[in-house]
């Protein structure tokens, strides 16, 4: 790598002495020059009030932090909620540039990459450390409890696999419960997994329930309120946490509220936009009919669904219910519609009414393309990354017989088509994404590489081996860690509705077992790391097939290195990496000989090393 490339700062403690300041403190930040640059000019340029300020940047020497780099330092008035800023790095042998989140730029550049502090809460700490594991209730478990089937549903047996296609798509019950989660919590217990997110569980036209027919109550389908109850007892008494998901842009067009509002109703009348002129005679989701989409011109539809006391979000996050927070669906199409556009308003509600239920409460939003100007760090507290980790992952590691094959099935994938891409322009594209986001939200979002509406893992990238380095990049880059039920043993999926296949319990010969046993290892390392929770992150290689980084904090650090496929033995500098030891924790071998890491790759995967 070239030496301006070796520059760097981030949003973590490394490099920012108090990571939550308060309005009008002042904070120093750090930036780490390789000490063969020599500039003559390091200086920190901020935004006050919409008008740049710059300071001198002086060399410090930090004691807690050995190694050949030098270090600057320069104070950072938090003038504004949000402080953006930059460094202009010049003279001596680096030339002229700066540095942002999107890395070295050896010309001037806008402010829309800046680094970014904010004054705003940050996301209950449990978040940072956790893995989040995914659960479609219909596809996961089936207890002996039995149910009166609704006459839309299409009974199916455990072992059948989905439709998918065609009339009977989200309609296809398979029996999956809480009762039945709730029996193998012990098994979720040893995979090593912190905390559980179901897709909505309130009663619904469909097996997906973003549908909804009421939020006051539990699918009886799923056990109904009092299977939950039960459900959640006993996931806290195991030390999980359980978190909700939520339609805040539209509802079912059975729900209660929309009924009331068709017949005339003014007390829900303006929860909905009513138009004749429109093909339904009223605003939906993408134009579906049973999707209505909410008024937030509306103030008591604002208290009814956020804001009240007893509104709809805050009502799961009480007893008896007690979740510990919400994901909530098509976040990036709440609030708005055409020339109203109260998206950052809602954020910004949701968020109080979430934490006024205890600090410990967090709030995610789903936001499928560009997802940085909807986190400015007082809204949602994270977004599910599938833009700027998700997506770009599976460019790089896509099988080639997937590679520019358009398949309108490849849902959260831009025009359906996946391209495949080298290591330097993955990174490319997810810095793209993630630099418009301050470090807060960045690190607090969840990595992702399926979703119950998403293609699998596996039969994107078609091998254990690069699904291994998927899994790694996934646990050990920053941001908290949504594994989809499933993933961990290899399952298939090629759309949507293929992935939510029934979990094969009884059929332990389809498991992958060294899949399954690299995600223990990695839900281990990953969920009792401070450097993985909340450390830094320096890339020290990328080539086409490989890519290496650092994860850092100032009382661990780890090694990393993921390849898509064989290479040549990759040599690493130890003397610049200030490496004098490593431990490998599994994957590709390692030695240390003088100062020099010399990593053996002979097939796609993954290695990880405790360095000191």
């Amino acid at each position: 790598m070239l030496s301006v490339s070796r520059i760097h700062h981030d949003g973590s403690a490394l490099y920012v002495d108090n990571v939550n300041p308060q309005l009008g403190e002042t904070v120093t930040v750090y930036l780490r020059v390789p000490q063969d640059l020599a500039p003559e000019v390091v200086l920190l340029r901020s935004v006050r009030d919409g008008e740049p300020v710059s300071v001198s940047a002086k060399k410090v020497t930090r004691a807690t932090i050995a190694g050949r780099d030098h270090w600057y330092a320069a104070d950072l008035l938090l003038h504004n909620p949000r402080t953006n800023y930059r460094w202009l790095v010049s003279g001596g042998n680096v030339g002229y540039g700066w540095v942002n989140q999107m890395g070295w730029n050896d010309h001037d550049i806008n402010d829309s990459s800046d680094f970014a502090l904010t004054v705003f809460d940050p996301i209950a700490q449990w978040a940072r450390s956790t893995v989040f594991y995914q659960i479609f209730p219909d596809r996961f478990a089936k207890s002996d409890h039995t149910y009166d089937v609704p006459e839309w549903a299409v009974p199916r047996t455990w072992d059948q696999w989905p439709e998918g296609r065609g009339p009977n798509t989200s309609f296809e019950y398979f029996g999956g419960d809480f009762w039945g989660v709730i029996e193998h919590l012990d098994d979720i217990v040893a995979l090593g997994v912190n905390a559980l997110y179901f897709t909505p569980f309130f009663p619904a036209g469909s097996l997906h329930r973003y549908d909804a027919s009421n939020f006051d109550c539990v699918d009886p389908l799923l056990g109904g309120d009092e299977a939950l109850i039960a459900l959640v007892e006993a996931a806290h008494a195991r030390g999980l946490k359980v978190i909700g998901d939520i339609t805040l842009n539209h509802s079912g067009d059975k729900h209660e509220w929309f009924v009331s509002a068709q017949a005339g109703d003014e007390k829900t009348r303006d929860f909905y936009i009513f138009d004749d002129s429109l093909e339904h005679g009223y605003e939906s989701w993408i134009g579906v009919k049973s999707l209505p989409k909410f008024n937030y011109a509306s103030e008591n539809f604002r208290e009814a669904m956020i804001t009240g006391e007893n509104s709809v979000l805050r009502k799961w996050l009480k007893a008896p219910f007690n979740l510990d927070g919400w994901r909530v669906d098509v976040a990036n199409m709440s609030g708005r519609l055409g020339a109203l556009d109260m998206t950052h308003e809602v954020a910004r509600l949701a968020r109080q009414a979430v934490l006024a239920e205890g600090a410990d409460k967090i709030l995610i939003g789903e936001h499928n393309h560009d997802a940085g100007g909807d986190l400015d760090g007082d809204g949602w507290q994270g977004n599910m990354n599938y833009t700027s980790f998700r997506n770009p992952v599976c460019n790089w590691l896509v099988a080639p017989q997937h590679v520019n094959v358009s398949v309108a099935d490849w849902s959260k994938v831009p025009f359906g088509i996946m391209p495949s891409l080298p290591a330097e322009r993955m990174l490319e594209v997810a810095r793209s994404f993630s630099s418009r986001m301050p470090w807060q939200s960045f690190s607090s979002s969840w990595n992702l590489l399926s979703s119950h509406d998403s293609p699998r893992i596996r039969s994107v990238v078609d091998t254990a081996e690069r699904q291994i380095a998927a899994a790694t990049l996934a646990f050990t880059m920053p941001g908290s860690v949504m594994l989809f039920a499933g993933d961990e043993i290899g399952a298939r999926g090629m759309w949507g509705e293929d992935s939510r296949s029934p979990y094969p319990w009884t059929d332990h010969g389809s498991w992958d077992a060294e899949v399954l046993a690299t995600y223990k290892q990695l839900i281990a390392l990953r969920t009792n790391s401070s450097a993985l929770a909340d450390g830094g992150l320096r890339i020290v290689h990328v080539s086409d097939d490989v890519l290496a980084y650092l994860r850092e904090d100032d009382s661990e650090r780890y090694l990393v290195v993921c390849a898509r496929s064989s290479a040549a033995n990759m040599t690493l500098d130890a003397q610049w990496l200030e490496i004098k030891d490593v431990t490998g924790i599994f994957g590709f071998s390692a030695s240390l000989a003088e100062n020099s890491l010399e990593i053996e790759i002979p097939e796609a995967g993954s290695g990880i090393w405790r360095v000191s």
